[in-house]
């Protein structure tokens, strides 16, 4: 069990891809080569699955299409433990360089996807390197009109390959262009002077040391606010195969992976975390889903806590 005094529930998310997926290693892996690299997408998400049983939390796992159609099975794992299942799209490109079109069929195939895996249906929403960007603000109406009511897709703040500066920094509800509505909890960032400073996860959990991490991460709930927190089952796997890429992608991705997991055990045991939808439920975001639409695995869990 958790040992933190926090009463704010922070929502904890994983992004399932493998490592040969990522966009910073883009340049070294072609698309149709993916079925050729090793797989350990399974194993890795696995050992968070361990480590997540250990602290009795839950969590949302953002799966790809493409990881849920060769792997059902650890969808199912993954529903079986109580936590959530929501989508990451099918194929992680980044949504600015493909056309609505596009965009909207990967969208309803990894929903369709999920949903056969798992009976039940799939509402939340995370694009591939958070690419919901000024440039592609249209991909939020394509999600509502296929049946999403939250995302959680928008950093806000100034980046090479994703942002959008200037949004609203706390879970919301926001209004697309055509008028729907969706529930968004954008990635979690720290405020200081003249900058706003990404501190969700992921890499820059691996940049940053513990310390600040858990110091920036404290001061979003003495704010009385909740954080989001993401992974990816490859950052707890130092022993993957190092691809040859750029310095810059090499550093961003393999930097730190032998300390990740560490890390995030201490996390667990410091801060609260449940599952993304939970989150925002208690922030009065989303309506609280009727008996019929949860999981038996997921009320078990519920029960045990």
């Amino acid at each position: 069990m958790n040992t933190n005094n926090s009463r704010i529930a922070n929502a904890l998310t994983i992004d399932v891809e493998d490592y040969f997926q990522v966009a910073a290693l883009a340049e070294a892996v072609k698309r149709e080569d993916w079925h050729s690299m090793e797989y350990r997408v399974e194993a890795n998400t696995h050992r968070l699955l361990e480590l997540l049983a250990r602290h009795n939390t839950r969590a949302t796992f953002f799966t790809l299409g493409w990881v849920a159609e060769k792997s059902p099975k650890l969808v199912r794992d993954i529903q079986k433990a109580g936590h959530e299942v929501a989508s990451h799209g099918y194929s992680h490109q980044l949504i600015y360089n493909q056309t609505p079109e596009v965009f909207r069929e990967e969208t309803r195939r990894s929903k369709q996807i999920l949903e056969d895996i798992t009976g039940e249906p799939v509402t939340g929403y995370r694009a591939a390197s958070y690419s919901i960007t000024n440039q592609s603000r249209w991909a939020l109406d394509i999600l509502a009109e296929e049946g999403f009511v939250w995302d959680s897709s928008i950093f806000p703040v100034h980046h090479d390959r994703y942002g959008m500066p200037g949004t609203p920094r706390w879970p919301h509800r926001l209004t697309t262009d055509k008028g729907h509505e969706l529930a968004e909890f954008p990635l979690s960032t720290l405020k200081l002077p003249g900058y706003t400073l990404p501190i969700a996860g992921g890499g820059y959990f691996r940049l940053f040391p513990y310390w600040f991490s858990r110091w920036g991460l404290g001061s979003i709930n003495r704010q009385g606010q909740p954080f989001v927190f993401y992974l990816h089952p490859w950052e707890v796997d130092p022993e993957q195969p190092r691809l040859n890429v750029k310095w810059f992608s090499r550093f961003r991705h393999y930097n730190n992976l032998d300390v990740c997991e560490q890390r995030l055990d201490q996390l667990l045991g410091q801060f609260r975390f449940t599952a993304m939808s939970d989150v925002l439920r208690d922030q009065q975001l989303l309506a609280h889903e009727p008996p019929e639409t949860v999981s038996q695995a997921s009320m078990e869990f519920t029960s045990s806590c």
